[in-house]
């Protein structure tokens, strides 16, 4: 069956950076597109990225454009999301998603 095990989120400053992960498994990862959304609190479900099978072809969220990169190592079964330049309203559980499954998400809280 499919898991995606998010990791990587924590608390960091305004400006500052992050590197999420997400394990996956039960499923050839190495076929599927992967997809990166967001979960404010007291909001629903928010598309940030999404990434190719091969990696060659990514889309962004206009929201973080230029600030976050998404990646993958189909050697390793992970994806990547790079978070830079970090703002307050980014704060919000993330969460990987392969055709709408999605893990338990991992926190990342923006605050000074």
């Amino acid at each position: 069956q499919v898991q995606l095990v998010e990791s990587g989120g924590g608390l960091v400053q305004p400006g500052g950076s992050l590197r999420l992960s997400c394990a996956a498994s039960g499923f050839t990862f190495s076929s599927s597109f992967m997809t990166w959304a967001l979960q404010a609190p007291g909001k629903g479900l928010q598309w940030v990225s999404t990434i190719s099978d091969g990696g060659d072809i990514t889309t962004y969220a206009d929201s973080v454009k230029g600030r976050f990169t998404i990646s993958r190592d189909n050697a390793k079964n992970t994806l990547y999301l790079r978070m830079d330049s970090l703002k307050p309203e980014d704060t919000a559980v993330y969460y990987c998603l392969k055709d709408g499954l999605r893990g338990q998400g991992t926190q990342v809280t923006v605050s000074s």
